[in-house]
């Protein structure tokens, strides 16, 4: 079988900037020329704007999706002793933040949509469990409904690991609305990804703004220069920001090109052998594909016939992150996380690819399984 030489970019920033090229240069020649560079309107105009999109009375801009992570659950008032109920399967940010805080991260299997199979929680609950973090993987929420009875029933915090999951509902309720606080990453493969790191969290409640917005700071009140506490510095740069603003209003447009490409994939792929697609049967729940996740039981044969003919894919994660042993996190059994790692592969899904680009991953896809 002859190797193509067609190239599709898993993303391509380059291609994206000068979709937008005006607007974000506006931004930048508006940053720079006024000076604007820490803690300016343009962080706040992108915090308002977030917190209006996700459907929250607040939004903090931090530097990175972990720095929302832990500062989160520090505001829940997490810490050592403590222990946080967190996916079997998830970027290993999520349970590094309760580990970094002092407590004791507990690992629960996941469902076959990625996301936290609350059935299993139950079980891992001890007297020292204080919250619990679902992680909405790809672009599709965990139950929040489920979610939300079980912190209830058990006085538990809920902090929502959102970082993939900007624009997905379940019941017309946004992803990050849900819980105490929710958390968001900007890193640039993000559906909203900025030209550098970046994160923010999204809260109704006026405490714990206060509290992320002091302490991104290093603990400081900028208002009244008091300071509250031993902080940390991880605030959202302005330039950052006003290049997350440009980027948000678009990302209603974005979200339905991206279905779009979904279902042409669907569409081509559905009775493929051996391949499962992120469709899922929930009509409440929306889907904004962050990541458009295959699992193929060809494993890593379908991933590199892919490469070896000019699509870029991603591989999360071969290597379950609990079974990294300088991580040292205890390995309960997670029979469904050993099976998806197995199989997963990301194919190419971003704004920026062109109807040719899609119908090249389809060729091959299709190729490997010979129609």
């Amino acid at each position: 079988m002859s190797v193509s030489t067609r190239k599709v970019r898993f993303v391509n920033p380059g291609r994206l900037y000068g979709m937008l090229k005006e607007e974000l240069d506006q931004a930048y020649f508006e940053v720079m020329e006024k000076g604007d560079l820490i803690d300016r309107g343009q962080l706040r105009s992108f915090e308002e704007n977030l917190a209006g999109f996700v459907g929250t009375k607040y939004a903090v801009g931090l530097n990175s999706g972990y720095d929302a992570l832990q500062l989160s659950l520090r505001a829940a008032g997490v810490g050592p002793g403590d222990e946080v109920i967190v996916p079997a399967h998830t970027f290993v940010a999520t349970a590094s933040a309760v580990v970094n805080v002092g407590a004791r991260p507990v690992l629960v299997d996941v469902l076959p949509d990625f996301n936290l199979d609350i059935s299993l929680v139950e079980d891992a609950i001890t007297p020292r469990t204080r919250a619990i973090i679902p992680v909405h993987l790809n672009g599709h929420m965990a139950d929040m409904h489920a979610v939300m009875q079980l912190a209830d029933d058990h006085r538990l915090t809920v902090v929502e690991d959102a970082c993939q999951s900007l624009g997905a509902t379940q019941s017309g309720r946004g992803a990050g609305s849900w819980g105490l606080a929710g958390c968001w990453s900007f890193y640039p493969f993000k559906i909203l990804g900025g030209y550098g790191d970046g994160g923010a969290i999204t809260t109704n409640d006026p405490e714990v703004a206060d509290f992320v917005r002091r302490m991104r700071y290093n603990g400081e009140d900028r208002e009244t220069g008091e300071y509250h506490g031993h902080g940390f510095t991880c605030l959202l740069d302005n330039l950052q920001a006003a290049f997350l603003d440009v980027k948000l209003r678009k990302l209603p447009e974005w979200i339905a090109r991206r279905r779009e490409i979904a279902r042409a994939y669907h569409q081509a792929f559905a009775g493929l052998l051996g391949l499962t697609l992120p469709h899922y049967s929930d009509p409440e729940r929306t889907h904004v594909y962050q990541n458009y996740v295959v699992r193929s039981k060809a494993g890593d044969r379908f991933s590199a016939h892919l490469k070896a003919n000019g699509v870029e894919v991603l591989v999360q994660w071969r290597k379950p992150y609990y079974r990294h042993s300088a991580l040292a996190l205890e390995d309960r059994g997670f029979p469904e996380t050993e099976a998806l790692c197995a199989e997963v592969c990301s194919l190419p899904m971003a704004v920026e690819l062109d109807d040719a680009e899609v119908e090249h991953v389809i060729q091959i896809v299709r190729e490997f399984h010979g129609v």
